[in-house]
């Protein structure tokens, strides 16, 4: 009924009202990994300067309000982004959890920071890598879409870089900036210095009290 993008194939795509607004769902099966996904779509997203969201799934921020990351607030003022831009696309990328290393060791990980390592310190003694998600299928869905080129709401070079070597022109990289808290700012401040994420608003912060997630 719908057509592949590369490995990545096309199979539903219904209306769903949400908080937000009013987005089309588009649901689709990653060939090489079995992973389902979907991608929300607002007003008429073909074409190029896309208002767009690549962001891994996370089920403690987003599903459970967790306050050691930012990624439910960034998934919250994201989709607010696009409704309010009347235009625009959030791909949610399943398989991401934990930066690709999944709910469990995740969890591990997020133990041996409690301990008083930094996100990066707790992979590597895990035996797993600091950050192994692949964006292919995000390319593959933006390609199915019609999206040409995108805004990007990230501050992950990383993604940027990954769009443009799969063929998505990226126009602008669009800080996606949330409130530090306590809980969180030893981990917003290794994703800096360690990984190269763009948190300038962090240099207002005050030190932290020693809060590591």
């Amino acid at each position: 009924m719908y057509p592949h993008a590369g490995n990545t194939e096309r199979v539903a795509s219904v209306q769903l009202s949400t908080t937000y607004g009013i987005f089309q769902a588009i649901g689709y099966v990653d060939h090489i990994r079995g992973d389902e996904q979907i991608a929300l779509a607002y007003g008429d997203i073909t074409g190029e300067d896309v208002l767009t969201r690549l962001h891994s799934e996370c089920l403690t921020g987003d599903a459970f309000g967790s306050r050691h990351c930012e990624c439910g607030d960034q998934l919250s003022a994201a989709l607010r982004a696009i409704a309010d831009e009347g235009r625009g696309v959030l791909l949610y990328l399943r398989g991401h959890e934990g930066r690709g290393i999944g709910l469990l060791p995740k969890l591990r990980a997020m133990q041996l920071q409690a301990e008083g390592m930094d996100t990066v310190e707790a992979n590597l003694a895990l035996g797993l890598p600091v950050d192994s998600r692949d964006y292919g299928v995000a390319a593959d869905m933006l390609h199915d879409l019609g999206v040409l080129s995108v805004r990007i709401m990230s501050n992950n070079p990383l993604k940027q870089e990954a769009l443009l070597r799969r063929g998505i022109g990226v126009c602008e990289q669009v800080p996606l900036l949330t409130q530090p808290r306590e809980e969180n700012i030893f981990y917003l401040r290794a994703k800096r210095e360690r990984m190269g994420h763009l948190l300038p608003h962090l240099d207002h912060r005050p030190p932290d009290r020693a809060a590591r997630p």
